[in-house]
């Protein structure tokens, strides 16, 4: 499975905990071509029934995600803006370092002040900041990279 969709459902996951102990979430995507949902689909079954954080997470997130198709469906066109408003204006820490698009950054300031930002602690029980925005300039698993 992409690392994006892992850091989804970690980011999914720590949102839901953080609102309270019984918060549940679902997955929802723009509808893809059928064989590309079916991989999806399999991706997500086996990250949810394979792994152990996928399994942990399943307690939150139903691990049977939705497709939907965006033409049809104000969330998702919304969701699709405001990706493309962090993609183009959105800049936060070291790595994010690209240009933005000026007339974009009022729209990123009003993402900033929603999206997720809460503390966890970690496996030592140090609390610690996590963001539910992330920038990740690589997308291969560990085992790809090496």
């Amino acid at each position: 499975m992409r690392k994006d969709y892992v850091y989804l459902f970690e980011r999914l996951f720590y949102y839901l905990e953080s609102i309270n102990e019984s918060s549940q979430g679902l997955i929802v995507f723009d509808e893809l071509e059928k064989a590309k949902a079916r991989l999806l689909i399999d991706q997500v079954s086996n990250y949810f029934t394979k792994t152990a954080k996928g399994r942990e997470r399943s307690q939150r997130i139903v691990p049977e995600p939705f497709f939907v198709h965006s033409d049809l469906t104000t969330v998702i066109q919304l969701t699709d803006i405001i990706a493309y408003i962090i993609n183009w204006g959105f800049r936060a820490g070291a790595k994010m370092t690209k240009p933005v698009r000026q007339e974009i950054v009022p729209y990123a300031q009003k993402v900033n002040g929603i999206h997720f930002k809460g503390y966890r602690n970690d496996e030592k029980g140090v609390s610690r900041l996590v963001y539910g925005i992330m920038c990740i300039d690589d997308l291969r698993g560990m085992d790809e990279r090496t």
